[in-house]
Parts: structure tokens; C-alpha cells; sequence
């Protein structure tokens, strides 16, 4: 049962629940207002219309009407010249391509094509075009009204848990590097973390389409307060563990590189294996605490895991000098791959700031500060005014 509940708040469940509901009552209503005995394009429209996420709706919707209405004037335009031939459907759907770009409908480019054929291949071509032209507005006006009156789900939850899911692959990948430093490492099992690595280097792609989702369900939602603020929170954490999984590549191929070198013995010496051992916990830990950081959405939840994050670093960047120290002193007894040794320490080293506290808190202000400067520059007249409001307000307070 609880499996059916979870499942009832995915987004596909959601989808197709929200999409049956909109083009059922488009058709309903379109058979009232339209001539035709089975106005189907209504149902069709609001099908394509009603997309997931509010903002995804209002902009789907509109590009969806320009790109029908622009086919059907084609149709007829075509129509009270030529009729339809061989000849003249390829000019339609040459031109209908065309005025697809002109009108920037995007994705929606092969629908001007395909409403003008489906208008331009009918006996009464403009009763029936006019007839498409209000069904496709019946369709997309119940898709907006629905999610307007029905907000949609915000999907920052199915969001988190990719970003959780990504951050507990990362740390297990750092854990089982760590479980093979005080052994005899072959270089074809270096080579397979290696591998691992660029596997989870590459999905990261997947949990950027999850991100990008929740981004939208937060647009213009009116369950949302403080919309801007929940998604550069989790942009702005996914970027800091994309750049910590890129790193981690690099360190595993710096690893891979050393079994090369060291055929017949351990990578490294037993008290600086051990030294990377609590080196490569801590750091896992702390990555786990990032994550949880970044997704929670109580303010508590939020300051226990702020205060794990900073223990944990604080106990790496210790291992991080104590290692430090030992490989300076086994370097200048044996000089072997040294660039190695630096390489994995740089590395390390880029992973700690990463996840540093400061460093987080001046990349979420620098990124709100863009988002303000960015809408300064698309509405100026609005914020001019509201600086206006914000002084006179400041005023009557004072005085």
C-alpha cells in the first residue's frame, strides 16, 4: 500500500492522471462550442498542452496555439489557390516548416505542418479550419485553466532524492578506494574504479532532468514561497557535487595511474594508507552531509546536517595535513612518481573546498545577485518601481 502511494506522487502517475483529466473535459466542452460531430483535435490540443509543471504549461500552450493557427491560415491560404495536389502538399509543407521557425514554436515546428495537411486534406476547408482553430483554443485554454485552478506538484522531493541518490554513489565509490589502499591493487581493478567513476560522471545528466523538472514545477507555482531560493539551492548543490564526481574521476585516474608503477607492491606505505583511509571516510562523510544539506527543507534538519558537514571537514582537513606530512618525508627517502603524490593531494584539496561552508555561501549569493541583476535588466520599469515603493515605505517608518 505504501508502495502505491509512493508511487501515485511520481511524476508519470501524476502526468497521466492530470492529461487524462484536461482532454476529457476539452472534449466535453468542445462539443458544445465546436460544428464538428467528433471534435477530437481539443482533446488532442489539451493532451499536448497540460504538461507536468505549471510554468511548462503556460509556456507549452502558447507556443501550441501559434504553431495550429499558423498551419491552418497556411491551409487556407493554399486552398483558395491551388488545392491540393502532390505538388502543392510539398509547398505546404515546405512553407509550413518555414513559418513554423518564423513564428518560433519550437519542438512544435512539425505541428504547423501536420494542422495544415490535416485542414488542407478536408472537402469544406474553411469551416473546418475555423472549426480546428477553436477546438485547438478550447484545448489549450481547459489545459491552462486546469493547472491554474489545479496547481501542479512540486517536484523538488523526487529532486533531492536523485541529488541523495548521486551523493550516496559517491560515497561509496570514495569508500571502496579507500578499502583497497593498504593492499596490492592490480592495475585492471584501479582501472574498473576508474571506470566506475566515468559512469557516474555520466549520469549526473539524469539527475540534471530531475533538477530541471523541479526548477520548473517551482516557477510560478503558487504553493511556492521563496521559489528562487529552492532552486538555486539545489542547482547550485548539484554543480558542487557534478564538480566533486569530475574530481573524483581525476583522482581515480591518478590511482589507476600509480598501479602502473606499483605492479608488485601496495600503492602506498602502511602508515600513509592509513592516513587516506580516514582521510577517504571522512571526506565520504562529509559528501553525505552535503547532500543532506542541500535537499532538507526543515530549518533543524538543516543545522544538524551543517554542523555534520563542518565536523566532517574539519576531521579531513586534519587526515589531509597528516597525510601531507608523511608522503613530504616517504618522498624524500624514495622519489618514485612524486607528481603522483601531489596530483592526488591537489586533488583532494579540490574536493575539501568544494564542499567548504564559505565557499558555498558565497556562490549562493553571487548566484542570487545574477538572478536580481539578470531581472533588473528584463523589467527594468518594474524594478524601478519597487526601489520607488521600497524608499517611500523606508520613509513613512522613519517618520
Amino acid at each position: 500500500m505504501a508502495e502505491l502511494v509512493r508511487r501515485g506522487t511520481t511524476p508519470v502517475v501524476a502526468q497521466a492522471l492530470r492529461s487524462t483529466a484536461a482532454a476529457t473535459i476539452s472534449y466535453v466542452v468542445a462539443l458544445q462550442l465546436s460544428s464538428e460531430p467528433v471534435p477530437l483535435t481539443a482533446p488532442l490540443t489539451a493532451l499536448l498542452v497540460v504538461q507536468v509543471t505549471l510554468y511548462a504549461t503556460l509556456t507549452t500552450g502558447i507556443r501550441r496555439v501559434n504553431s495550429v493557427v499558423a498551419g491552418v491560415l497556411i491551409a487556407i491560404a493554399f486552398s483558395a489557390l491551388v488545392g491540393l495536389t502532390w505538388w502543392s502538399l510539398a509547398l505546404i509543407i515546405l512553407a509550413s516548416l518555414a513559418a513554423g521557425h518564423l513564428v518560433r514554436v519550437d519542438e512544435f515546428v512539425p505541428e504547423v505542418a501536420i494542422s495544415a495537411m490535416l485542414v488542407l486534406g478536408v472537402t469544406q476547408v474553411s469551416d473546418t479550419a475555423w472549426d480546428r482553430v477553436v477546438e485547438t483554443l478550447i484545448g489549450a485554454v481547459v489545459g491552462l485553466l486546469f493547472n491554474f485552478l489545479l496547481a501542479p506538484p512540486v517536484y523538488v522531493r523526487t529532486a533531492g532524492e536523485s541529488i541523495e541518490d548521486l551523493a550516496r554513489r559517491l560515497r561509496t565509490l570514495l569508500l571502496h578506494i579507500s578499502d583497497e589502499l593498504t593492499e596490492h591493487i592490480p592495475v585492471a581493478r584501479a582501472a574498473a574504479r576508474l571506470h566506475e567513476a566515468r559512469r557516474l560522471d555520466q549520469d549526473i545528466s539524469q539527475v540534471d532532468a530531475s533538477l530541471r523538472q523541479a526548477e520548473d514545477s517551482l516557477r510560478l507555482n503558487p504553493r511556492v514561497r521563496e521559489g528562487l531560493l529552492h532552486r538555486i539551492v539545489l542547482r547550485t548543490g548539484l554543480d558542487t557535487l557534478e564538480i566533486c564526481t569530475v574530481v573524483l574521476r581525476v583522482l581515480a585516474r591518478t590511482l589507476t595511474d600509480l598501479a602502473k608503477h606499483r605492479t608488485d607492491e601496495p600503492l602506498f606505505p602502511p602508515d600513509v594508507a592509513a592516513g587516506l583511509q580516514a582521510l577517504f571516510g571522512h571526506l565520504s562523510q562529509a559528501v553525505q552531509s552535503f547532500a543532506a544539506l542541500v535537499t532538507t527543507q526543515v530549518s533543524a534538519n538543516a543545522e544538524e546536517a551543517e554542523a555534520r558537514l563542518a565536523a566532517e571537514l574539519a576531521k579531513a582537513k586534519a587526515d589531509r595535513d597528516d597525510v601531507a606530512e608523511l608522503l613530504l618525508f616517504r618522498v624524500q627517502q624514495h622519489p618514485r612518481q612524486w607528481q603522483l603524490h601531489g596530483a592526488l593531494l591537489a586533488e583532494v584539496d579540490r574536493i575539501l573546498d568544494e564542499l567548504d561552508m564559505d565557499h558555498r555561501s558565497r556562490r549562493l549569493m553571487e548566484e542570487l545577485d545574477r538572478h536580481a541583476q539578470e531581472r533588473r535588466e528584463r523589467f527594468p520599469r518594474w524594478a524601478k518601481a519597487r526601489d520607488r515603493l521600497r524608499k517611500s515605505w523606508s520613509r513613512l517608518r522613519r517618520g
